[in-house]
């Protein structure tokens, strides 16, 4: 990804490991097991993924009473998570994914940093938080990692596989950390749910023409290749105001419904995409990660989704032409990000995905509309309505954001939304974008999506910018 460079050689520090193990679940009794995925694990399959939290200085604990924390409420969290303390390997006999549940442990990292939280440039992704997350062995289901700074203040990734979480099940696990941390225990109605029985192929699998559309192999020649892909995205951190998303969901608002958060800023950035490709093409297209948790119908899946730790999750995209969009007040664009939503049958749409995988499953595939091919599109993933508890005794985080690289070549704009902890209204959004774009959204006279900074985040006044290096 392009990234700018702030500094000479002299800034370059260092996030050191000061320690690495393992801590395994503290229930002898829970059975070892081999937990076989899902066909909807099977979509993301193995791909590193995080939730990474920033904290500010503790105002009554230093680091080594964080880290302790860590050490003794680990193995409690992991009974619940035991999964997470496992293996992620390949079937014998499949030749799928698998996860050995035989509590080899999940990691615990200790790293430092020297320097201050607020000397990062948390406006280019690479600069910062790309530069704090340490890297962790491809079959560990969990690394937890805690890095101290120069100013007291503290990062905690919880860096996983999308093979066992989608973003609803992150950000269970990280409220669940933060219940246990503060009660010693689970309440009956946040234990997680690790069954996956509910998720099973039809005995004749039955699916629509319109999946085999929808997704392409990943093979070398049907994605663009190396140099085009690096050249053509940049890491972003932005916010939005809360204030302004009011201002936005106003805007979209029509006939009395108000426009939610994800309509009103898709909208927004459906018609700044248009606005951007002009002439270049008479479409532009906009994807939504739709948790299906909250679209199920049926009372059974509902019941059997009550805490689900998996993949839920399915894609969304509608095309519009370019002037449409670009013509069109807010309000109408948002209705067609709210129709192009709900306009899946849910419960028979996952129950065609299964299908569909399970006669696919031997290859790995992608959704098209994110290889590049075809009209540009942005595709959003919305973390806002999940309820993200990272307070676990030293307050809430200053910012807490899913991070993830894709294993693919893949050429769509891509942005994932985040609530601000603590309830001020605001939003916090990783994006990966056309540099056009950027400088788009970056440019634009109402200044909704603006780069994050130190101040914003509440961290200690600022300090020149410096580049990380990881070891």
């Amino acid at each position: 990804m392009a990234s700018s460079v702030h500094g000479s050689n002299k800034d370059l520090h260092v996030v050191q490991v000061v320690s690495r193990r393992l801590v395994v679940a503290s229930d002898a009794s829970i059975e070892p097991h081999v937990l076989s995925v899902s066909n909807l694990d099977l979509l993301p399959q193995t791909m590193q993924v995080a939730m990474f939290c920033i904290y500010p200085k503790p105002p009554a604990a230093d680091f080594a009473v964080v880290v302790a924390a860590f050490e003794a409420g680990l193995p409690s969290l992991l009974n619940h998570f035991f999964p997470l303390a496992g293996r992620i390997a390949t079937s014998p006999s499949s030749g799928l994914p698998e996860v050995r549940c035989c509590n080899q442990g999940a990691e615990l990292v200790v790293g430092a940093a020297g320097v201050a939280l607020a000397a990062l440039d948390y406006a280019d992704m690479s600069a910062s938080l790309g530069r704090i997350q340490l890297p962790y062995p491809a079959d560990v289901a969990l690394s937890v990692q805690v890095v101290s700074f120069a100013c007291g203040g503290f990062t905690v990734a919880w860096s996983t596989n999308h093979l066992l979480v989608d973003g609803c099940a992150l950000s269970s696990l990280v409220s669940a950390w933060s219940e246990l941390a503060l009660s010693g225990a689970l309440s009956r109605g946040t234990r997680p749910n690790h069954h996956r029985a509910v998720f099973r192929p039809r005995a004749a699998p039955s699916y629509g023409a319109a999946l085999d559309e929808a997704f392409t192999p990943v093979r070398a020649d049907r994605q663009v290749n190396v140099l085009t892909w690096e050249q053509n995205a940049v890491g972003r951190l932005y916010y939005i105001e809360a204030s302004d998303v009011e201002r936005l969901r106003e805007a979209a608002s029509r006939n009395g419904r108000r426009a939610t958060r994800v309509q009103a800023v898709s909208a927004y950035l459906w018609k700044t995409l248009a606005s951007v490709v002009g002439t270049a093409d008479p479409h532009c297209r906009m994807g939504w990660w739709v948790d299906g948790r909250q679209r199920f119908t049926s009372p059974e899946l509902r019941a059997a989704m009550r805490n689900y730790v998996g993949n839920v999750t399915t894609f969304v995209v509608r095309e519009e032409r370019v002037e449409e969009v670009v013509r069109a007040p807010l309000s109408d664009v948002a209705a067609m990000v709210r129709e192009a939503i709900a306009a899946p049958a849910y419960n028979e749409h996952f129950q065609e995905l299964v299908d569909w995988v399970e006669e696919h499953k031997a290859e790995r595939y992608v959704e098209t509309a994110g290889i590049g091919l075809g009209s540009p599109t942005m595709t959003v993933s919305s973390f806002a309505s999940f309820r993200t508890d990272t307070d676990f005794g030293f307050g809430p985080a200053a910012m807490a954001i899913p991070t993830g690289a894709s294993a693919t070549r893949l050429c769509a704009g891509f942005m994932e939304i985040a609530a601000r902890p603590g309830g001020d209204g605001s939003l916090i959004a990783t994006a990966f974008l056309w540099p056009r774009l950027a400088a788009a959204l970056e440019s634009d006279k109402p200044r909704v999506f603006r780069p994050v900074t130190a101040e914003y985040l509440g961290l200690s006044a600022p300090q020149p910018q410096v580049r990380l290096s990881r070891l």
